[in-house]
C-alpha cells in the first residue's frame, strides 16, 4: 500500500470512552502508522493521552456545544486550523461538529467525510434536519450495514458516497492469552466472593439502562431457576458490569427485581468494570439482551475476539455480528423465555459453547478487526483524494 503522507482532523465533541471516542483514537493511530499527520479536535477527555501516545495532536476546542452560535463560532475555528495545519481532510463523527465541519469544509475546500456512529432517529422534522449534518460528507461511513440501511432510507445517500465500514475490536487487547489469572482475580477481588467456581458465568456488559435489557436477562435467569435447582442445568451465575451513570432509579430497581425473583445468589450487579478483556475470559459466555436494535453493538465483537459465544438480541447490528448457530446464539428481542431457552442450550453443552467461542475468534479476526476497519478508512481518504493505494 502506498505512503499516507495526509493531515487528517477529526472532529468529536469529547474524548471520553464512547464507541465515536476509541474509533477516533485508532484512526489517529493508524493514521500515523502510515506516515500521515493526526489532528484530532474536541473538548477533551480522558483519550487525550492515548491520542498522544499514538503520535496524534490535540486540538482543544468546545466542539461540545450543540448551540447555533456555537456552532457557527466552532466552524471558524475549524476553517482555521485546516488553513493553518494544511489539513487534506476533515473527519467528523458527531452531529453537532458536522455541522461545524461542513460549514468549514465549504470555506476551505477540504473534502469532508462523516460517520454514523449510531443509527440516530428520525422521527421528526427537527431530528431529521438534525441529523443530516452527517450526511453533507463527500463519502459517509456507516458502522453497520443495519446503519447504513437506515441512512439509506432516512436521507437517500446512494452507493458513491456511502461507505459501510464496521467497528472492529483491539485485537491486542482482547486476546485471551494476554489475560493473566492474576488479572482476573484482581478484577473480581471485589466482586463479594459470589463468584461460585463451580457454576456457569456469564456476563452481561452495559452500562444500566432499561434499553440494555438487564431486567430481561434478569428475568431469563429466574426462568431457569427449577432448572437449577433440580439438577437439570448447572449452577448459573450473571454478573452485571456496568455503571449506573444517572440511572440510580433503575439499578434500584433491578436490585428489587433480584429479591423479587429470589435470584440473589445467581445475579449480581458489579459496577463499573475496569478491565474488559478479564471480565470477558472469566465468563463462559456473555449475554446481549438489548431491547432497542444496536446500530453495531460491540460487546459482540469484543467477546468473540476474546473467544466466547454470545447469546443476542436478533435484532439491529447483532444480525451481523451474529451468526445464529455458527458463533453465537441469537434470540426474540424482549422475549425472557426465548433468552432463558439460549441460556439453557449454552448452559447444557460444553461441546457447544467452544464450538460457537472458536467460530467467534476466527470470525473476528477475519472480518471485526480494528486493523480492518482503520485500512479502510485510509482507503476512503485516499480515494477522495484522487490518490489511490
Amino acid at each position: 500500500m502506498s505512503s499516507f503522507s495526509y493531515t487528517i482532523l477529526q472532529v468529536v465533541p469529547r474524548l471520553g470512552a464512547g464507541g465515536a471516542e476509541r474509533t477516533t483514537a485508532e484512526m489517529a493511530g493508524a493514521i500515523v502508522e502510515a506516515g500521515g499527520r493526526a489532528l484530532v479536535a474536541s473538548q477533551g477527555g480522558r483519550l487525550e493521552a492515548d491520542i498522544s501516545r499514538a503520535g496524534g495532536e490535540f486540538i482543544e476546542a468546545p466542539l461540545h456545544r450543540k448551540d447555533p452560535a456555537s456552532i457557527l463560532s466552532n466552524a471558524r475555528v475549524l476553517a482555521r486550523i485546516i488553513r493553518e495545519q494544511g489539513v487534506d481532510i476533515i473527519h467528523a463523527r458527531s452531529r453537532g461538529p458536522a455541522w461545524s465541519a461542513a460549514a468549514a469544509a465549504r470555506r476551505t475546500g477540504a473534502p469532508l467525510v462523516t460517520t454514523f456512529h449510531g443509527a440516530h432517529s428520525a422521527g421528526n422534522v427537527i431530528k431529521r434536519w438534525y441529523n443530516s449534518s452527517l450526511v453533507k460528507g463527500d463519502a459517509v461511513i456507516a458502522n453497520s450495514r443495519f446503519t447504513g440501511d437506515r441512512i439509506v432510507a432516512d436521507y437517500g445517500v446512494g452507493p458513491d458516497r456511502l461507505k459501510i465500514i464496521p467497528r472492529g475490536a483491539d485485537l491486542i487487547a482482547f486476546n485471551p492469552l494476554s489475560v493473566s489469572d492474576d488479572r482476573i482475580n484482581l478484577l473480581t477481588a471485589g466482586w463479594n466472593g459470589a463468584i461460585d467456581g463451580e457454576a456457569l458465568r456469564f456476563a452481561l456488559p452495559a452500562r444500566l439502562t432499561p434499553w440494555k435489557g438487564q431486567s430481561l436477562a434478569i428475568e431469563a435467569i429466574a426462568l431457569l431457576k427449577e432448572q437449577v435447582s433440580a439438577g437439570k442445568l448447572p449452577a448459573l451465575r450473571l454478573v452485571l458490569c456496568g455503571g449506573a451513570q444517572s440511572e440510580q432509579r433503575y439499578e434500584a430497581r433491578l436490585r428489587a427485581q433480584i429479591e423479587e425473583f429470589g435470584v440473589g445468589d445467581m445475579v449480581q450487579l458489579v459496577g463499573e468494570c475496569a478491565d474488559m478483556p478479564a471480565a470477558y475470559a472469566w465468563s463462559d459466555a456473555v449475554i446481549a439482551p438489548s431491547l432497542r436494535a444496536e446500530p453495531f453493538g460491540r460487546v459482540a465483537v469484543e467477546a468473540g475476539a476474546m473467544g466466547k459465544p454470545v447469546v443476542a438480541a436478533a435484532h439491529g447490528g447483532f444480525i451481523e455480528t451474529v451468526i445464529d448457530g455458527e458463533t453465537g446464539l441469537l434470540f426474540e428481542p424482549g422475549s425472557a423465555p426465548a433468552l432463558a431457552a439460549a441460556i439453557g442450550k449454552l448452559a447444557e453443552s460444553q461441546a457447544l459453547r467452544t464450538r460457537l467461542g472458536d467460530g467467534a475468534a476466527a470470525r473476528v479476526r477475519a472480518v471485526y478487526s480494528t486493523a480492518a476497519m482503520c485500512d479502510a478508512t485510509l482507503n476512503v481518504y485516499r480515494d477522495l483524494l484522487g490518490r489511490g493505494a
